[in-house]
């Protein structure tokens, strides 16, 4: 339809003088200026609304929603699609059902293994998406420049390319805050030619005047907000706070007590890092917005946050009201606070399994990209100066860790697994083909007894990180990640007791989404049956390398002080 024939259309199905192209009937909306419940239809003219408060629109195509409730589509403001393990279109299929109907996603996941050729592959299927993908530019490839190996490095002129491309909103999470508050020049670089673009932020712990320096140089939001006190901190000084809410990274339960009529404008929700399991055991957007309100949130808070005000801080003005002119993207719900999903529509179309057949496939990229060279158990032992070392403290559902302090058995200059301590060995093995780099640690918290599991998914940088009780099986796992082109893996006793396979760049799955769903119940199985205790233990071994979240890490160089943002000495 031409633009100036479609505004015509919309102006008089607007005003009922012609049948709009479709029309919710005898249903009520949450207007989110008021809060009320409007008895109203909602009349649409191709992917906008043009209808609201009557009650006797006429359409081509009318669906009674009788007893119903109509929100805006929800938008998930800051994600990783490939810690879904799953391509874009999989994940689309996966969460557009439950009113996700816009993205704004980083691909750093696979941009840290494949370069700017995951920008080019995430745009591509962008286009091709019923629900409305928005990509933010990955700041920080690498996380660090010193203390890991990445598979790629973007500069500032590898993004300038991408920088206008529709989908494109601005510059992803800026984890590098450390070198954002020293000018380092490549910093500078991306911000200065981001400045007056959108920044996301990633700042952990930072506040007061450093907070202040950090949000000068032009980053609007943040994630990683994990106290009330910090989040109002930020909120005050003129950041959007995005509440997540992740498979690891649970953080609305601290949260949701900032998160007021009052306060909504200025917060927003986001999955971050999301596995197929959760969403399906618990949901997605559904699940933040009830339990936001289990908590106490008021229901006009938690759907304004879920998306006007998300909208509004990503600069998509066109979207976030069940409101004329804005976009079709509209959640059907049979319960309010149960956040219930009946039907969704996005951009004025009905999600079902005909929309996603629709879709033009796009083929993976990413294929054989765990290089990692072959180990043996004798790669693995921990040698040292002494019995004591720092050891990694692992906190169910945060991905910031502890430092403890242990004394470990100490024989013949080495550090052994104690048991008893659950201390156990956890390593990262380089697997870009770049050095061949293997570094020992110790890791408490997952309550092994035997057995090892290991991952090719270890943010950010992506090498494989292996966790075990005993150096034969450690070896064991490592060795089948690379025959399997990368993935999670359960081992004892030399025997693979359960894995997943994530060829697309040892991230993503080419299975659908209920299948990867059913083999990581196995997994998670076979991993509690070796001693583990976390809910989520590959997501929580995902995140040991990440060197831009406090307190102790580990990458393929070393133990990590990520408070000092130096390498540990041994």
């Amino acid at each position: 339809m031409k633009h100036g024939h479609f505004l015509a259309s919309a102006i008089d199905q607007g005003r009922g003088r012609e049948s709009a192209d479709l029309v919710l009937k005898n249903g009520r909306f949450l207007d989110l200026v008021t809060g009320e419940l409007v008895s109203s239809d909602i009349a649409i003219c191709a992917d906008r609304i043009v209808g609201t408060f009557c009650t006797d629109y006429r359409g081509a195509r009318e669906i009674d929603i009788t007893g119903r409730i109509v929100v805006p589509g929800f938008i998930d403001t800051h994600f990783h699609v490939e810690s879904s393990l799953m391509p874009p279109q999989e994940f689309e299929r996966c969460v557009l059902p439950r009113g996700v109907t816009t993205g704004i996603c980083d691909p750093h996941e696979m941009a840290n293994v494949l370069g700017t050729e995951a920008f080019r592959w995430f745009l591509e299927n962008a286009e091709t998406m019923a629900m409305d993908l928005r990509v933010q530019l990955s700041s920080c490839v690498p996380a660090t420049d010193h203390l890991e190996t990445s598979g790629a490095r973007i500069l500032a002129a590898d993004l300038q390319p991408f920088m206008h491309h529709p989908k494109v909103i601005g510059l992803a999470e800026f984890m590098n805050f450390p070198g954002v508050l020293m000018k380092d020049a490549g910093v500078m670089e991306k911000l200065t030619l981001f400045a007056g673009r959108h920044i996301d932020g990633h700042a952990p712990l930072l506040r007061g005047q450093d907070l202040n320096g950090y949000i000068a140089s032009g980053i609007r939001t943040e994630h990683e907000a994990t106290t009330a006190d910090e989040a109002m901190e930020k909120l005050r000084k003129g950041m959007t706070v995005l509440i997540r809410e992740g498979s690891v990274s649970k953080d609305l339960h601290a949260l949701a007590p900032i998160l007021t009529e009052r306060t909504s404008p200025f917060l927003a929700f986001c999955t971050d890092d999301r596995n197929p399991l959760d969403i399906a055991e618990e949901g997605h957007f559904d699940f933040i917005i009830r339990t936001a309100i289990a908590l106490g949130c008021p229901p006009l808070a938690a759907y304004r946050a879920a998306s006007w005000s998300a909208a509004r801080a990503f600069g998509l003005y066109d979207r976030g009201l069940v409101a004329p002119g804005m976009r079709a993207d509209l959640v059907v719900l049979d319960d309010l606070g149960e956040c219930r999903v009946s039907t969704v529509l996005s951009a004025g179309r009905v999600v079902d399994d005909a929309l996603f057949a629709a879709r033009r496939p796009v083929a993976p990229i990413g294929r054989n990209s765990v290089k990692a060279r072959h180990v043996e158990a004798e790669d693995f032992r921990a040698m040292g100066s002494g019995p004591a070392t720092p050891v990694i403290g692992v906190v169910p559902g945060k991905i910031i860790t502890l430092r403890h302090e242990m004394t470990l058995p100490y024989r013949d200059g080495e550090r052994l697994i104690d048991l008893a301590q659950d201390a156990v060995k956890v390593a990262v093995v380089e697997r870009h083909g770049v050095n061949g780099n293997i570094r020992i640690g110790f890791v408490h918290g997952f309550g092994m007894k035997r057995g090892a599991i290991a991952s090719s998914v270890g943010h950010d940088s992506h090498n494989i990180t292996v966790v075990g009780a005993n150096e034969a099986d450690m070896a064991a796992a490592v060795n089948a990640l690379g025959t399997m082109e990368g993935g999670f893996v359960v081992v004892e006793g030399g025997t693979v007791l359960a894995s997943i396979a994530l060829p697309v760049a040892g991230l993503m799955s080419l299975k659908p989404y209920e299948e990867i769903t059913a083999t990581l119940i196995e997994l998670r199985q076979a991993a509690k049956g070796l001693g583990v205790v976390l809910p989520e233990p590959f997501l929580q071994v995902a995140f040991l390398p990440l060197p831009v979240i406090p307190h102790l890490k580990i990458t393929d160089k070393g133990l990590v002080d990520v408070d000092r943002f130096e390498l540990v000495e041994g």
